[in-house]
C-alpha cells in the first residue's frame, strides 16, 4: 500500500484544492483540512467557489458573506475563517481594484451587463473566482520583525473546488483567458494565477471512497491534472470501514457456501439460539460485507498505482457533524497534517 502520510514536501504548499466526485465528502475533508492545519495557533482560510453554502452548513453558521468571517477556533489557538466567492462580486471588486470604476460597476450590475458578461465569456467567471483565491493567498499583513518582511495573512488557503468532473478546466481556464488579453491587468492577473496554481506552492488533492465509480473518477483526474502540469497533493480515501473478517475467511464468506451451518453452530456453542430466518439474516450480512471487502481491496490496488500518498478517513457512523468535524481534522493531523 502507498505511504499513508503527509509528505514533508506538503508543508510549502500555501494553496490546498480539495476537489471529488459529488457526493464523496470533499467540502467535510476540506473544511476538516482547514482545521487541521490551523492547529498549534495558525490561521486558514476555507474558500468555496459554487455558491453551495457548503461551508456554513458543515459549520452550522449562517450563510457566508462575500467576506471572510470566523468560523470555527482551531485546537491549540488557531482559527480558521470562511469565505463564499461571488463572481459578481468579485468582478466589481476586480473593476475598482484595476480601473477605479467602483459607483459604475455598481450600476453595470444593476443593468445586468456583469450577469451578460460572465454568460457571453463562460471562462471569465472562473478567471474571477480563481484571481480571487489568489489574491487570499498573497495577501499580508503587519511586518516580520526577524527580517522586516511583510507575512501572509494567511498561514494557508484551502479551495473547497468544483467537483473532479471539472476541476483541471477550471484551474487551467485562466491560462486560455490570459492568452486572449496580451497586455493589461486582466493579463497579469491571469499569469499570477498560473504562475500560483502551477507552483509547489499549491497542492490538488482529490477526495475518493472505495467504490469503483469514485476511484475511476479520482485516477482519471490525476492523469488530467498531471498532463496540465498542475501539482498533485494527496488521496483523501473517505469513509472507511474495517473489515470485520480475518483475510482468509472472505473468499469462504463471499460465495455463502456452509456459511449457515457453521454460523449456527458457533451461535449454540455461545449459547444463542435463534430461528431460521435470523441466520439467515445474519449470512447475508456476512456475505455483502464479504463481497464489499473485496471489491474495496480490488479498487485500492488501483489507487496504489497512482503512487501518490493516501490519507485514510473512517466512516462516522452517527454521521457528520460539528464534532465530526473536529474528529476527522484530528486524524489527519495523526497522518501528518502539519
Amino acid at each position: 500500500m502507498t505511504d499513508q502520510h503527509w509528505p514533508a514536501a506538503l508543508a510549502e504548499a500555501r494553496l490546498h484544492v480539495v476537489s471529488g466526485k459529488g457526493g464523496t465528502g470533499k467540502t467535510t475533508l476540506a473544511a476538516a483540512l482547514a482545521l487541521a492545519l490551523a492547529a498549534g495557533g495558525r490561521r486558514t482560510l476555507l474558500v468555496e467557489v459554487e455558491g453551495r453554502q457548503g461551508i456554513a452548513q458543515v459549520f452550522d453558521t449562517p450563510p457566508l458573506p462575500y467576506a471572510e468571517q470566523r468560523i470555527a477556533v482551531a485546537p491549540d489557538g488557531g482559527e480558521v475563517r470562511g469565505l463564499s466567492v461571488d463572481a459578481e462580486a468579485a468582478l466589481l471588486e476586480y473593476l475598482e481594484m484595476f480601473y477605479n470604476l467602483g459607483l459604475a460597476g455598481r450600476t453595470l450590475r444593476r443593468m445586468g451587463a456583469i450577469e451578460f458578461a460572465t454568460t457571453l465569456a463562460p471562462g471569465l467567471r472562473d478567471v474571477l473566482l480563481t484571481g480571487k483565491v489568489k489574491e487570499c493567498v498573497g495577501r499580508t499583513v503587519g511586518e516580520d520583525r526577524r527580517g522586516g518582511r511583510r507575512v501572509p495573512l494567511y498561514d494557508a488557503v484551502v479551495l473547497d473546488a468544483p467537483p473532479t468532473g471539472r476541476v483541471v478546466k477550471f484551474l487551467d481556464v485562466t491560462k486560455a483567458m490570459g492568452s486572449l488579453a496580451r497586455t493589461g491587468p486582466i493579463h497579469s492577473q491571469s499569469e499570477g494565477v498560473v504562475e500560483l496554481l502551477h507552483s509547489s506552492r499549491t497542492a490538488v488533492h482529490l477526495v475518493t471512497q472505495l467504490e469503483d465509480l469514485p476511484v475511476q473518477e479520482t485516477l482519471d483526474t490525476v492523469a488530467e491534472i498531471r498532463e496540465a502540469g498542475l501539482p498533485m497533493g494527496a488521496i483523501l480515501v473517505n469513509r472507511v470501514r474495517p473489515s470485520r473478517l480475518p483475510a482468509t475467511a472472505l473468499t469462504g464468506a463471499a460465495t455463502g457456501a456452509g456459511l449457515g451451518a457453521g454460523l449456527r453452530s458457533g451461535l449454540e456453542a455461545a449459547g444463542l439460539f435463534l430461528k431460521d430466518e435470523e441466520v439467515d439474516g445474519l449470512v447475508s450480512e456476512t456475505v455483502e460485507h464479504a463481497e464489499r471487502v473485496q471489491v474495496e481491496a480490488a479498487v485500492r490496488s488501483g489507487l496504489d498505482a497512482a503512487g501518490l500518498p493516501q490519507l485514510e478517513l473512517p466512516e462516522l457512523t452517527e454521521g457528520v457533524d460539528l464534532g465530526g468535524i473536529y474528529e476527522l481534522a484530528e486524524l489527519l493531523r495523526e497522518q501528518g497534517v502539519r
